[in-house]
């Protein structure tokens, strides 16, 4: 059973239900040099930690905001005071940072070579066919919840997918219904997704080992889905025999699938900053979908294209384009061509004498 637990420490990366950024600077104080200068430029937190901070003089920050920040007398730089606070979402963040390194040290030793190797091993019409099938054992799960969430529409759209992938599909093996003339693509759909459907905020973020990231909304909603096959159904999806396997190959695939994007977030400034916000992202992007709001998370195609531009990128030698000038360049000084010396007039010659006249 620990072998299997530590194949699955990022198998909820790439699953659950989103989106990370550092502890963000809440007020920079800093004094003015005299009694004419201007108001101190102060940094409060916006909504939202993916939009840039804004600046503006401490005078206009709302006392109200002022409040929420304590000084820590810990963060003293000279005559500045620096204060930070942890995002709202985001209350245990040490503890979560903590997991999360944790849980990369362990992927990068343990998890990943195994992953890899899987890859390597098994042909990748072999992996993506016990991707379908494991998908396709699910679809009662996402038919319970379109039904939840009165789509009656959408759930028969479920039943007729998982119809025609056990019949034609053998068994879910091969994802028939996707493809024309039946254009039914899979729809992940859960309790979570139900709850959040309904309103239910998403809760404190949490990042646990072995899990990975997650909120409560998705732990409760998760529970739900735990127990409708087991219980529901009743054999084989509740015996050692079928949910051992089952788990081990799930995570296998999500750490195979997830990879690329686990690349982005490992070579950006943050890394648990960006899992963080990739993980809330995703998850928001899913529950807009049921209201109708674009089209759920970003396909798996759009990273490998990004990962491949930054590694074009790199092997050009620039990462980003270089920018054109705000102004017109100046050219530079022609250097002075050395003078010309000035004409000196020839001196008039004297007209020659005229020949004597010969006798």
């Amino acid at each position: 059973m620990t072998g299997v637990a530590a194949l699955a420490l990022l198998a909820a990366q790439a699953d659950g239900a989103v989106p990370s950024v550092a502890p963000d600077p809440v007020i920079v104080v800093v004094p003015a040099e005299s009694a004419d200068a201007p108001p101190p430029a102060t940094t409060i937190p916006v909504a939202s930690p993916d939009q840039p901070q804004t600046a503006i003089p401490a005078a206009e920050v709302p006392a109200a905001e002022a409040q929420q920040a304590q000084p820590d007398p810990s963060a003293v730089e000279g005559d500045a005071i620096v204060v930070t606070a942890k995002p709202k979402h985001d209350p245990l963040m040490g503890a979560n940072a903590a997991s999360f390194n944790l849980t990369q040290d362990i992927d990068r030793a343990l998890v990943a070579p195994i992953a890899m190797a899987y890859k390597k091993a098994l042909p990748k019409p072999a992996r993506v066919g016990l991707g379908n099938f494991i998908r396709n054992i699910s679809a009662p799960i996402v038919f319970i919840n379109d039904l939840l969430q009165l789509k009656p529409g959408r759930a028969f759209k479920t039943l007729a997918r998982f119809t025609i992938n056990t019949t034609i599909g053998i068994g879910g093996l091969i994802d028939v219904a996707k493809d024309k003339p039946f254009n039914l693509p899979y729809r992940h759909n859960g309790f979570a997704n139900t709850l959040g459907y309904y309103g239910v905020g998403p809760g404190p973020y949490l990042y646990i080992p072995f899990i990975g990231p997650t909120t409560l909304r998705d732990i409760v909603g998760g529970a739900v889905d735990g127990v409708v096959m087991p219980y529901g159904i009743g054999a084989p999806f509740n015996k050692a025999y079928y949910t051992i396997p089952n788990g081990a190959v799930r995570s296998l695939n999500r750490r195979v699938e997830f990879d690329c994007q686990l690349q982005i977030i490992r070579e950006s400034g943050d890394p648990y900053a960006a899992e963080r916000a990739y993980y809330l992202k995703k998850r928001q992007a899913e529950i807009d979908e049921l209201h109708g709001r674009g089209t759920g998370p970003e396909p798996a195609a759009q990273c490998e294209e990004e990962l491949t531009g930054k590694a074009k990128q790199a092997v050009s030698g620039s990462d980003q384009p270089a920018a054109e000038p705000a102004t017109a360049p100046i050219a530079a000084p022609t250097p002075a061509s050395p003078p010309v010396p000035e004409a000196v007039p020839a001196p008039a010659q004297e007209p020659a004498a005229a020949p004597a006249p010969s006798n």
